[in-house]
């Protein structure tokens, strides 16, 4: 079940709570966030060049949208990024969302869907819920009661999203179509499998298997369409925040970390957490639809 493969840490973020980590086709680098620094990383895996742009508050996401933008969650609600010029512009506030809370993970979907979590920015509360950005228009969509949700994820057909509520060590599943989203059911009880670990991104693969990292946990974990268990992946750092495909053929697997729960003794036995990780996917993963704005 434990998968030993070459993994390289490619670039020393030192991040507090590094996530999001996604890949820009376009421009053939990889984008992930730091939430805690309001930092929008970029980087590009072919000779090693980064960059950071300061976010005007917490950073939850960014992914590529239409039109050369990135379309990013910050605490405060939706902007767009203009990578050109490092701007970030407001675009919506999110109807109903406490002041205390903060946007948290997001993907797309085939149809250019955008669909994204809150939470309770002191991870106390059970405020967050998911959400889907249709062409500008914002409502809510899945689970909620949530005091940290991650994902979602979509699978490359668009038949199945998952959602995953972190502090309950469970991930969820809906049916997925054009026309909306079912109810969502239980995919995997992941505290049964790691009881001390909890689930935190999630991505999915082109044989339809389900990534996640794991927070706690020092790995990636791999599950089957049924929610089976099938593979880990060992990464030299303690809280495995996100994972994502990229490189030209979506064959490496890059995954965030995170630092801001660890002492200066956990930092001395894993003096590589907060850095972003790479190594060779045993499957490919699945091109990501381009965010659509209106």
């Amino acid at each position: 079940m434990e998968m030993t493969l070459p993994v390289e840490a490619v670039l020393a973020a030192d991040s507090l709570l590094g996530e999001g980590a996604v890949w820009d086709a376009g421009r053939r680098i990889l984008w992930f966030v730091d939430i805690k620094r309001h930092r929008l990383w970029h980087f590009d895996p072919t000779n090693g060049s980064n960059g950071v742009a300061e976010a005007p508050d917490q950073i939850g996401w960014a992914v590529p949208a239409e039109g050369g933008l990135l379309l990013c969650g910050l605490k405060d609600g939706l902007y767009t990024f203009a990578p050109e010029t490092d701007t970030f512009t407001k675009l919506a506030s999110i109807p109903g969302e406490p002041a205390t809370n903060r946007l948290n993970d997001a993907c797309t979907d085939p149809w250019g869907r955008v669909w994204f979590g809150s939470m309770d920015d002191g991870e106390r509360e059970g405020s967050g819920r998911f959400y889907v950005f249709d062409r500008g228009t914002i409502r809510a969509a899945g689970p909620s009661g949530i005091t940290i949700t991650n994902g979602p994820a979509v699978n490359a057909a668009g038949s199945r999203i998952y959602f995953t509520d972190t502090g309950a060590q469970k991930i969820f599943v809906a049916d997925l179509s054009e026309a909306g989203v079912d109810e969502a059911r239980l995919f995997a009880d992941t505290g049964a499998l790691f009881p001390h670990a909890y689930p935190d991104g999630p991505v999915v693969d082109a044989e339809d298997h389900l990534w996640t990292g794991l927070y706690f946990g020092s790995c990636v974990a791999r599950f089957s369409p049924d929610g089976a268990l099938v593979a880990t992946v060992s990464i030299p750092a303690r809280d495995v925040t996100k994972m994502a495909f990229g490189g030209p053929d979506l064959s490496t697997a890059f995954v965030t970390t995170a630092i801001k729960n660890m002492s200066g003794a956990d930092m001395a036995q894993l003096p590589l957490s907060g850095s972003l990780f790479a190594f060779p996917a045993p499957v490919a993963g699945v091109a990501q639809t381009l965010a659509k704005l209106g």
